[in-house]
């Protein structure tokens, strides 16, 4: 199963946009410093989905173009940010579209890069940035068990009954590795925010999860009226506690 595709072709652009986690303005403030971004400068945003972290750099003046491998996430992203001078995207994949003499100051993911194997990816940001241009990862790691870890205990038992993916992800991306690429001065940033979900939220939430997509019935109904039980018996309420993690690093 492709997996890049696995959101474009299951969920929504206006469900995927609602319960996508959001990344913070510190974050994305350190990246436009980092590269220096405004105008006059220019930008690549790897695999966008519905713009959870395409405005804040739209916003510099820079001259933005997407890749982005949906048609749906596409033509979403269109009617988001058509309306501005400097954006462009094109629908196409990464690992084989040709940017051709074009460059770049900033080559950024928001959790999508680690769907590309690195013996592609990296090599191929590599060739497009500028000479001490920045290359941007960033994703979101979820804790909701030191939160309520009893609570959390009773949604592993779920798990452990119904989490049955038909084609679970065995790809192992490794962020660090960007350094075997002639990448430089590797930094990894830490920021956090809390969520605070009620059952039926956290289940809409956790049901556009790459994996739990790939669930069949009646597992997959199963699975989630279970976590919902779950949460309603713990007070209708679970804490979610957000690590977002940016890696930064320059072509030399």
């Amino acid at each position: 199963m492709d997996y890049r595709k696995i959101f474009n072709n299951n969920v929504s652009p206006e469900d995927f946009d609602k319960w996508r986690s959001r990344y913070c303005d510190e974050l994305f403030a350190d990246v436009i410093e980092h590269s220096k971004l405004g105008i006059g400068k220019t930008a690549l945003e790897i695999g966008p989905g519905t713009g959870q972290a395409t405005e804040p750099i739209l916003k510099t003046g820079c001259s933005y173009l997407a890749i982005e491998l949906g048609e749906n996430f596409t033509e979403d992203m269109k009617n988001k940010f058509g309306s501005y001078d400097n954006f462009q995207i094109v629908n196409a994949d990464f690992e084989t579209y040709d940017f051709g003499k074009n460059k770049f100051d900033l080559v950024y993911s928001a959790a999508t890069i680690q769907w590309i194997p690195e013996e592609i990816a990296f090599p191929k940001v590599y060739n497009i940035l500028k000479n001490n241009g920045t290359l941007a990862m960033f994703m979101t790691h979820t804790d909701f068990k030191s939160s309520n870890e009893a609570l959390y205990n009773k949604i592993q038992e779920v798990y452990g009954k119904y989490f049955k993916p038909e084609a679970p992800s065995t790809r192992q991306f490794e962020y660090k590795n960007v350094i075997n690429y002639g990448f430089t001065d590797f930094e990894c940033r830490h920021y956090h925010k809390v969520r605070e979900y009620n059952a039926d939220e956290f289940v809409l939430w956790t049901r556009i999860m790459a994996p739990q997509l790939t669930i069949q019935e009646p597992n997959k109904s199963k699975f989630l009226e279970g976590i919902r039980d779950a949460i309603l018996s713990f007070g209708n309420s679970i804490t979610l506690l957000d690590d977002i993690v940016l890696y930064l690093v320059r072509k030399r």
